[in-house]
């Protein structure tokens, strides 16, 4: 993912959208900010995401801007060429 150097945190948010767009082929632009499987996005990995203008949190859950969005195709591209051999 090009940009924005992002912790591991920050990017286990990203990773979770990608599962969930992969899964379901449809694109993600919100995410759940806690489920009831216990899965939880970090609240430090929020704030570092909202503080760059990434995400907003609408309620209990995480929205992506326009920028996160790019970013988000951008990774899985990435994971689409890195397989494709």
């Amino acid at each position: 993912m090009s940009g924005p150097h992002l912790s591991d945190k920050a990017l286990a948010v990203f990773a979770f959208a990608a599962f969930h767009q992969l899964e379901s082929g449809q694109k993600v632009s919100k995410v759940i900010r806690r489920d009831e499987a216990g899965h939880r996005a970090d609240d430090e990995a929020v704030a570092e995401l909202e503080g760059r203008g990434l995400i907003s949190v609408e309620g209990d859950f995480i929205a992506f801007t326009p920028e996160a969005e790019r970013l988000l195709g951008q990774a899985i591209e990435g994971l689409r060429r890195s397989t494709s051999g």
